[in-house]
């Protein structure tokens, strides 16, 4: 295990919370894991490559996740015309075991998490609608955003318990 249970710095999400209290203390839960587990290692350790030929790494995932959060709230949500921050498979293919570019990406992704917290702090009701109707996703709430993002944050979390466990044995929690 990464740490005693006594000592999981993670944040429980809400037992009786309202909708938006809700998911967010789940998204916040999924998130704190993705630090959690890639926690205690080194640039060269978060950069390794799961298996040949496979670019998957915890870096590459850190890149990824940052630039999932920036694509839903600043491009989908907040409707802004800006690039992504790692396109294609740039998150993963670049990710090398520079301590520079380790911290890049943390500071990057949460920066991305602070916008995100800030514009769900700031949205009048999850119903919000992001996206345009014409585009090729059509308009989604925010509720659905949220919800989606829980579901891709639990599914790298995966990947990240199999990275972890080949890189030094530690299991997922």
């Amino acid at each position: 295990m990464f740490v005693d249970l006594a000592d999981d710095p993670r944040t429980n999400p809400p037992r009786m919370g309202d909708e938006r209290a809700t998911l967010m203390g789940f998204l916040r839960w999924q998130r704190e894991s993705l630090e959690l587990k890639c926690s205690g290692l080194d640039a060269e350790q978060l950069a390794r490559r799961a298996v040949e030929p496979s670019t998957m790494s915890l870096l590459g995932l850190v890149r990824h996740m940052a630039d999932v959060e920036h694509s839903w709230f600043h491009r989908f949500m907040s409707g802004e015309d800006v690039p992504h921050l790692f396109p294609g498979d740039i998150a993963f293919d670049d990710a090398v075991g520079d301590p520079a570019m380790v911290a890049e990406a943390w500071a990057v992704w949460r920066e991305q998490v602070e916008f995100a917290n800030r514009f769900v702090d700031a949205a009048p009701t999850l119903d919000l609608a992001g996206g345009r109707a014409e585009s090729e996703r059509g308009q989604l709430s925010l509720r659905w955003v949220l919800t989606h993002m829980i579901e891709e944050y639990a599914r790298h979390l995966g990947h990240v318990d199999l990275l972890r466990e080949r890189i030094d044995g530690k299991l997922g929690q």
